[in-house]
């Protein structure tokens, strides 16, 4: 339990900082699902779109620190070879 007044005042801004984290990942996971939920119906129009859509929203957790940079490089890198490969 947190004691001293500093120990307090970080304690709840990390509640607060947790709460918007939760929020973030949360947003971006929608983002990735609503890609591979396009990629399963096989509609290729629609899953570049949602690709499109959620890129910049990997790249926001990237920025806030959400996900490491890797990790988004590897998921947009592989659901876009996904999509590419629906044309095939």
């Amino acid at each position: 339990m947190a004691n001293t007044p500093q120990s307090k005042k970080r304690a709840r801004q990390i509640e607060r900082r947790t709460a918007v984290n939760k929020a973030r990942r949360s947003r971006i996971r929608t983002f990735l699902r609503k890609v591979e939920e396009a990629i399963a119906s096989g509609d290729q129009t629609k899953a570049q779109e949602a690709l499109r859509a959620a890129q910049p929203e990997l790249a926001r957790g990237v920025t806030k620190g959400v996900l490491h940079k890797n990790t988004v490089a590897r998921k947009m890198s592989r659901l876009s070879s996904r999509v590419k490969a629906m044309a095939a």
